[in-house]
């Protein structure tokens, strides 16, 4: 059963690093008996820097955690992890390296397995079947835009209403998921900050405190509270 914990942020404005959904990452891990979290760190460009925070987040909730650049060969390590956390940055550098590394079908594998992922930001549209709702510029060519395909929806990170005082004439993301729709069918969920997606059983519920906006391709976007299940509208994993 597939086990994942999708945040759209990393940090909330004014708390640290996971500070937000601490007790959401403690359940999501040892519900699932991991002790020991592998990190991947290449959506930005300082891994070692960028490990030593994860690192020092994780010992305080209690866990080992492990990042995959450390190790010579990061698919090996990552065919027997008891579970991934995957960090925010660039999605496109982060797909990048990770499509390299060959980790791409050893996280897949890995988690129809059993291991618990849980991504913030980029790791989050990582787990989407393709990155092309992430707002990152491409700042790296990945090679292509399939992700891992663990969930059957798209996310949109950071989402964000438009400001109805303001006379910028740039897109919304509301127009940018609507202009995907008139290209693909995927769902879209528009995450807001400080917003989770906590899925398995069947289920995709909604957890932190904003509401939700859902994308679907030929009808209006839906708004969902917290708490409810948003499998009928978008579907869930296997």
């Amino acid at each position: 059963m597939t086990k994942l914990l999708l945040v759209s942020n990393s940090t909330q404005h004014g708390g640290g690093y996971l500070e937000h959904c601490r007790e959401r990452v403690v359940e999501h891990f040892r519900s699932a008996g991991a002790r020991t979290v592998w990190f991947v760190p290449y959506a930005l460009h300082d891994l070692d820097r960028y490990a030593a925070t994860a690192r020092g987040a994780f010992e305080r909730m209690g866990f080992q955690l492990r990042s995959v650049h450390e190790v010579d060969d990061p698919a090996a390590a990552a065919a027997d992890a008891e579970g991934f956390f995957v960090g925010g940055g660039n999605t496109f550098r982060l797909l990048k390296r990770v499509r390299e590394e060959r980790l791409i079908e050893a996280i897949r594998a890995r988690v129809a397995g059993g291991a618990p992922y849980m991504g913030t930001s980029a790791g989050s549209n990582l787990a989407c079947p393709t990155v092309r709702t992430t707002n990152d510029m491409p700042i790296v060519e990945p090679g292509a835009f399939a992700a891992l395909d663990l969930a059957p929806f798209q996310i949109n990170p950071h989402y964000l209403d438009p400001p109805t005082d303001s006379s910028h004439m740039g897109e919304t993301r509301e127009q940018r998921i609507r202009e995907f729709h008139e290209e693909n069918e995927t769902p879209v969920v528009g995450l807001r900050e400080g917003g989770m997606l906590v899925c398995g059983s069947g289920r995709t519920v909604l957890a932190g405190p904003p509401a939700a906006r859902i994308f679907r391709r030929g009808k209006d976007p839906v708004e969902v509270p917290s708490g409810e299940d948003l499998a009928p509208l978008v579907g869930a994993p296997t």
